[in-house]
């Protein structure tokens, strides 16, 4: 996580939500993205044209982080660190999937955290859903033959807006950084949290014993 935040490959909201995922994913035992790489194998497999249909992931991640306020990233900073250590048992996170069958793994997350940030439906789902309908309508355009691999949740929304006007290019502008928003406070704020987790965590672990 240190290694990203120095060679700026991701901003503090990307760094922590990949990790929570991870951790998520470890509990369940899945290995993320499977789905893709097996799409992908088949695809070579019959010697398919190979297309990303989704927004790149950067711009997501920046226009997440870029549309929250300054409080809603330091609670967010809390939220995900406290979110993965206290998570609930593979168990009670398969239950809750089985439920909620419209929806897949990340899905789930997104929906879960948005009670506490609702921007997170608009950037990571809502926004993706009218991209990967337009750049799938596209390809659908120019090829006889297409086969889509989407994530479960993506459905409803891809369905909504077939064939539907989207613009593009305003989803992938990045928000201008808002004034008063320092970098350092973030960092601060972490320090905090990561300390906060840690003596709780200690105490957490001593009671069990």
């Amino acid at each position: 996580m240190i290694d990203m935040w120095k060679k700026k490959k991701m901003n503090p909201f990307g760094i922590l939500y990949s990790w929570f995922l991870a951790k998520v994913a470890d509990k369940l035992e899945v290995l993320p993205g499977s789905e893709f790489r097996v799409a992908f194998e088949e695809a070579m497999t019959y010697g398919a044209k190979v297309i990303l249909g989704d927004r790149p992931v950067q711009i997501t991640l920046r226009r997440t982080w870029g549309k929250m306020t300054l409080w809603h990233k330091i609670k967010f900073l809390y939220y995900m660190l406290f979110q993965a250590i206290f998570l609930p048992s593979p168990e009670d996170l398969n239950k809750m999937l089985k439920e909620m069958d419209d929806v897949d793994m990340l899905t789930l997350v997104i929906q879960e955290m948005s009670k506490a940030f609702p921007t997170l439906m608009e950037t990571l789902l809502h926004e993706r859903d009218l991209y990967m309908s337009s750049t799938l309508l596209k390809v659908a355009s120019e090829h006889n033959s297409v086969v889509a691999v989407v994530g479960r949740g993506h459905l409803t929304g891809i369905k909504k807006h077939w064939k539907q006007p989207v613009e593009v290019k305003d989803l992938l502008e990045i928000p201008a950084a808002k004034s008063g928003i320092s970098a350092m406070k973030i960092l601060k704020s972490l320090g905090v949290a990561v300390t906060g987790v840690a003596i709780i965590s200690g105490i957490y672990l001593a009671g069990k014993r």
